[in-house]
């Protein structure tokens, strides 16, 4: 049973409000029918995926080989109608191959030479950053600032990128060797950290039947990037009440173990590093938009309480006791939420 905050403020919804909602909820069902052409199962990555673009977020993909995880990328850029791209990272990738560089050219008639930029596959409006891990940190850097603020620095110059912008990186747990692990600064860029986990035994017998044939799969574009540069403004315009703002700030507060008002023994000793502002931002647009996709023009705690696993999951620093006791950031992210209370 879904909780509704008491305090809650909310404007009754326009007439156009709510054709906004209906067709946003309607687009989503025919994404998930274009893109299940493709894809089979993982409707919660989907869905994650599409909660992160929503809140011009970026999402983090991370599963064994042979998932699909590149495939559900490329699948829902082709859906979205979005100008996609895709950066394989490896251990001799160069900042310079994601952003682009200054090339000197001479001019025929005068023979005066300037310098020109020709941009790199960064300027894009989907990012698919396959591997990131296999870069050193250097070149994983080149995203950073593209991902927070639209731009990219090279040279003398700053070159503004076009919206919509949206990053989706993947990356293989089970592979260590020649990997680079993202420090936590560039982890903080993403909204979501969204595991990819194995099919059931049915997704997988449809996935062999759809993959060993000759049938070739066209899929028809759902939104346009216009439309969805309306729908990502729709989102930040949702209501939200204060209590529920409350309780997001709380349940990031209280995975802070210097700043909790009361330490808790079954989260706090395994707790190294809590989670930052950014995550409690993240935390209520993504229930905005989770709001949004289900046909709501309101946000309650359960929004919030849905998005909490991706939003903290790569946001919690566990120290050695957690290791030596093999608990994972799920197992704390549940014990937070049961211990934080919504009014």
């Amino acid at each position: 049973m879904t909780s509704v905050p008491k305090t809650a403020m909310t404007p009754a919804p326009t007439p156009a409000d709510e054709e906004t909602v209906s067709r946003l909820r309607a687009a989503r069902d025919r994404l998930k029918v274009e893109i299940s052409k493709t894809v089979v199962g993982q409707d919660q990555v989907l869905d994650n995926l599409l909660v992160a673009l929503l809140c011009r977020g970026h999402a983090l993909m991370i599963g064994v080989p042979g998932l699909g995880k590149t495939l559900m990328a490329r699948t829902l850029a082709r859906s979205l109608n979005m100008e996609y791209r895709r950066i394989q990272f490896t251990p001799d990738l160069m900042p310079s191959d994601i952003t682009g560089t200054d090339i000197i050219m001479e001019d025929p008639e005068t023979g005066r030479r300037r310098l020109e930029f020709h941009n790199g596959p960064l300027f894009t409006n989907f990012l698919l950053a396959d591997e990131i891990n296999r870069a050193p940190p250097k070149t994983q850097a080149a995203l950073l600032q593209a991902m927070q603020e639209l731009e990219v620095s090279v040279g003398r110059q700053t070159y503004t990128l076009a919206p919509p912008f949206f990053v989706v990186a993947t990356q293989n747990p089970v592979e260590q060797e020649g990997t680079y692990p993202l420090p936590e600064a560039q982890l903080d860029r993403f909204m979501f950290n969204i595991p990819v986990t194995y099919p059931t035994p049915q997704e997988e017998a449809q996935i062999v039947k759809n993959t060993t044939t000759n049938v070739t799969v066209t899929q028809q574009p759902i939104l346009a990037a216009d439309e969805l540069l309306r729908l990502q403004t729709l989102v930040r315009g949702v209501p939200v009440a204060n209590d529920v703002v409350d309780y997001a700030v709380a349940i990031s507060g209280f995975s802070r173990p210097d700043m909790a008002a009361k330490k808790n023994e079954d989260v706090h000793r395994f707790i190294r590093y809590g989670a930052s502002p950014r995550a409690s931002q993240y935390l209520i647009l993504g229930a905005k938009a989770r709001a949004l996709l289900l046909g709501r023009f309101h946000v309650d705690f359960e929004d919030v309480r849905a998005v909490a696993s991706p939003v903290l999951r790569h946001r919690l620093v566990l120290n050695f006791h957690a290791r030596a006791e093999a608990i994972d950031t799920d197992e704390i992210i549940r014990r937070i939420l049961k211990q934080v209370r919504h009014p």
